[in-house]
């Protein structure tokens, strides 16, 4: 899998992670994957209901250990 773009909100609280996935997606192009590393329990439903309320397809979500990595593809 190609990420495009990837952020790290680790140690970052809801909403900051969403609010910053939600600015990095607003710079690419469709079809590129942005990949989100999170340390917020909170972010893996956050991901679910963003990427159902944007249009912005949710791959993949890994947890491991207290880090969470999503991955999206820009709509």
């Amino acid at each position: 899998m190609h990420i495009d773009k990837e952020i790290d909100t680790r140690g970052l609280n809801c909403p900051l992670p969403i609010l910053k996935a939600k600015k990095a997606l607003a710079d690419m192009q469709s079809g590129q994957l942005l990949k989100v590393l999170s340390t917020d329990a909170g972010s893996v439903r956050d991901f679910q209901a963003f990427a159902k309320q944007t249009g912005n397809e949710l791959l993949e979500q890994q947890t491991a250990g207290a880090e969470f990595t999503h991955v999206m593809r820009r709509r």
